[in-house]
């Protein structure tokens, strides 16, 4: 039987044997990868970490319609605090108590809020005018307060205290991330501490459904403190003795930072008062940014001067000063309101 020898393979036919198999192109391939293709995907695997996260963090805030907050710039506190004050009158032939009040201070109501059935009232009506009702002579000059009358203000909130416990929320299923509010949840009533002026604080008894933050700034009319009397327990007139710097106010008409609050309170139903019967109510306030001109009333008055004005109030309870109602200046020297 004959032997078969296969002869060994060479360097050459090794390498034409790998071509059949391997193309030529591949060895083309392999440089341009290394030199080329990796360099690119690390690069662009940097680049993606760079940029996908900005585009869709981009995308987020397009589609989020939570509105930006933006700090409002706060007024100026008013250096010259309201000043509750009367108004002298000189009594006329004919005049009597009821009429005076009704024709010099439009208060519609006085003949039944000073009821000789309660001499207690009467009483203090005769203090309030500086002279007895009984006894009436033209000429006679006498005081005239303000009914229930309202008051401007403006300030910081430096806390915030909810008058009624926070209710228990239920704990979902599911946890989901909720936005954090920004702000207070006054809607079942709160009690804010305001500045108002340099070492001034007072509070403000409040309703409001925009959220309350401490650092804000409140606008609102207030029903002014008025004066506890013994068996009287609706006088109506102010206490003008009573330092403002502690005091507390139930507010109406309230805007924080640049909202306003439509649906809150409007200064009529705010009890006691005589607005709808009076058609109006009287407002103590001062001049300036800080103060009375937020709303806007055209006095044409340097900052810093004390008044006391008539807003006229319209169907919806709202309140509004017009050309040719009583307005009246603080006379520092006679401490009484004279007309401006």
């Amino acid at each position: 039987m004959s032997r078969h020898v296969r002869p060994h393979s060479t360097v050459s036919d090794n390498f034409k044997l790998v071509g059949k198999f391997m193309p030529w192109r591949l060895f083309i391939l392999v440089p341009f990868l290394l030199i080329f293709a990796i360099p690119a995907f690390f690069l662009g695997t940097g680049a993606g970490h760079r940029i996908l996260p900005n585009l869709t963090s981009f995308f987020y805030n397009l589609a989020n319609s939570t509105p930006t907050v933006i700090p409002t710039p706060l007024p100026p506190l008013t250096q010259i605090l309201p000043q509750p004050g009367a108004i002298a009158y000189t009594v006329q032939e004919g005049d009597s108590c009821d009429a005076i009040l009704a024709t010099q201070m439009r208060m519609t109501d006085a003949g039944q809020i000073f009821n000789d059935d309660n001499p207690s009232t009467v009483k203090a009506l005769n203090v309030a005018l500086n002279q007895s009702c009984s006894n009436l002579q033209p000429g006679d000059v006498v005081t005239l307060m303000p009914q229930y009358p309202l008051v401007t203000l403006g300030g910081v909130i430096l806390k915030v205290e909810a008058l009624s416990p926070a209710q228990p929320i239920p704990t979902p299923l599911i946890r989901v991330k909720r936005e954090q509010q920004i702000g207070i949840d006054c809607s079942n009533g709160c009690q804010l501490s305001v500045r108002i002026s340099p070492g001034v604080e007072v509070k403000f008894l409040a309703e409001t459904s925009v959220l309350v933050q401490v650092g804000a700034w409140v606008w609102a009319q207030a029903m002014y403190p008025r004066k506890a009397v013994a068996g009287f327990g609706n006088y109506p007139y102010a206490d003008s003795s009573a330092p403002l710097n502690g005091a507390t106010f139930r507010v109406c008409d309230l805007q924080i930072n640049d909202t306003h609050d439509d649906n809150a309170l409007t200064c009529d139903e705010i009890m006691p008062n005589t607005i709808n019967d009076d058609g109006g109510a009287w407002v103590y306030g001062v001049t300036g940014k800080g103060s009375l001109d937020h709303w806007n009333y055209n006095l044409q008055l340097p900052p810093g001067e004390r008044v006391l004005l008539w807003l006229s109030a319209d169907r919806n309870g709202n309140l509004h000063y017009h050309k040719g109602n009583a307005f009246y200046r603080y006379d520092l020297g006679r401490h009484l309101y004279v007309r401006a």
